[in-house]
């Protein structure tokens, strides 16, 4: 049998090729706009030292997306989420061309004024293109011309889970081909291959991108003779480990000599610096929020509520916040004066579409979030965050604790006005089986994993939402 040496080359390089380079242009485009806006001469007839300056910004910025990973392939992640990259590479690139620019005066002059217009061009035209690129992508992806075709090792939970999951999300670019187990022949459709024996004449025979391993622990044999057999064939293996156990802890891969070592590590937001961060922009944005937005939409949403409908205009309603203490959370009142969160047996009564106790006015505040906004007034006293795990009212609390796994974890830290959650389509009713287990597990990914750059990220989903509508708001 004979080793397979030479791979086709997929056409995804030539997208890979296009975002780098795309960026050149770009740049250039960008700082000769800033120089005719600024200094008014012609938009292609730049100085030498003005052609100078351009070639040191196209090499820092290259340098700088390296420090940042802008290029890392993030098809199977959220558009927002580039922009926060986009943003975070051009805060690292300022900070290296001003340092640069400074020691290189001698050879070039450039004022202030052109550098901030030439980041924020920069910025918007980045945001153009790697959208028009990602677009493309998806397009291709859809169309079967960019598809890795991948091959299942395994029948468990976790194989089943990933086939489910790029089914149903076809921009990841993955085709499965079908699955190999030596005891089940089924799973939901994913056509069957043969024993796990089948691997080298599989790899052999058929265009195989890439060999998932979702085999048992206890079968390490068999996932270490899967992978000599992927590297024998220069096929590129993952494996999904079986860490349900540790589902409530936030695992690391690390390196201690040659040895992987999973490492369970403390919560980012147990860190005093990361909370001081954290409180000082809710503070901060907050503010910023009152002053810009509320002052004025605040005032008019309030009166609307009040002349379309009797009763109060902000609803208190008892939640619980941060290590389950009891908080007051503040919402527009959006159903009718004389409705009840509970049925005659006492259960309580999640809003659902169509809810005949929800008003005409209340539906628009939901559908846009805006019936939220007073929550800013729970930030600035500390009981809530701007993002955070969304805050169950206390009878679904006590529904859901005996219920759905690890969902007091959700607690550990401040609840949010927004979250990873409800970017992510997980919100409002949750009648459906497994639908609070899956809002919970998105809260503790969140928990486990924040960073400053994803609560941006969460807040720019947010009001991208909030523009377009969700279907899940009602």
């Amino acid at each position: 049998m004979l080793r397979r040496t030479e791979t086709m080359a997929k056409p995804h390089n030539r997208y890979t090729i296009i975002r780098y380079l795309i960026d050149a242009p770009v740049i250039g485009i960008s700082f000769m706009a800033a120089i005719s806006v600024v200094t008014g001469q012609n938009l292609f007839s730049l100085s030498s030292s003005d052609q100078l300056f351009t070639l040191v910004a196209l090499v820092t910025w290259y340098i700088s997306a390296s420090f940042s990973k802008l290029y890392a392939d993030r098809r199977s992640n959220k558009y927002s989420e580039e922009i926060i990259f986009i943003l975070y590479s051009l805060l690292i690139y300022t900070i290296f061309l001003s340092s640069l620019s400074f020691f290189l005066q001698p050879y070039f002059e450039i004022s202030s004024s052109v550098i901030f217009l030439y980041i924020t061009f920069l910025f918007v035209f980045l945001t153009i293109t790697k959208y028009i690129i990602r677009k493309s992508l998806h397009s291709a992806i859809f169309q079967g011309k960019l598809l890795d075709n991948v091959l299942l090792v395994g029948a468990t939970n976790s194989a089943l889970d990933f086939y489910e999951t790029i089914n149903k999300y076809y921009y990841y670019g993955y085709k499965c081909i079908g699955f190999i187990d030596d005891h089940q022949s089924k799973m939901n459709g994913c056509p069957y291959r043969g024993t796990l024996d089948t691997l080298p004449l599989i790899l052999n025979q058929e265009g195989v991108d890439e060999v998932v391993i979702a085999l048992p622990d206890a079968q390490n044999k068999d996932i270490q003779r899967c992978i000599e057999v992927c590297d024998y064939y220069s096929v590129k293996a993952r494996i999904i480990p079986n860490i349900h156990q540790f589902a409530s802890s936030p695992l690391q891969v690390n390196n201690i000599g040659q040895l992987s070592v999973l490492n369970i590590r403390s919560l980012p937001l147990d860190k005093v610096e990361n909370k001081l961060v954290k409180r000082l922009f809710d503070i901060a944005f907050s503010v910023v929020f009152f002053v810009l937005i509320g002052s004025w939409l605040l005032p008019i949403l309030a009166l609307i509520v009040k002349l379309t409908s009797k009763g109060p205009v902000i609803f208190k309603q008892e939640r619980w916040g941060l290590n389950n203490e009891k908080i007051t959370c503040y919402k527009f009142r959006t159903m009718i004066a004389e409705s009840t969160d509970t049925d005659h047996d006492g259960n309580y009564k999640q809003a659902k579409k169509n809810d005949p106790r929800v008003t005409r006015f209340g539906a628009i505040l939901r559908k846009t979030n805006l019936d939220e906004l007073p929550q800013f007034w729970n930030v600035l006293l500390g009981s809530m965050s701007v993002v955070g795990p969304r805050p169950h009212p206390t009878p679904l609390n006590l529904q859901a604790m005996h219920t759905v796994d690890n969902y007091m974890l959700r607690h550990v830290v401040k609840p949010g006005i927004t979250g990873w959650a409800q970017v992510n389509g997980s919100r409002g009713e949750t009648k459906m089986p497994g639908a609070m287990q899956q809002r919970v597990n998105f809260d503790l990914y969140y928990i486990h994993r924040w960073t400053f750059w994803i609560d941006c990220q969460i807040i720019l989903q947010t009001i991208i939402n909030i523009v377009r509508g969700d279907q899940n708001a009602y």
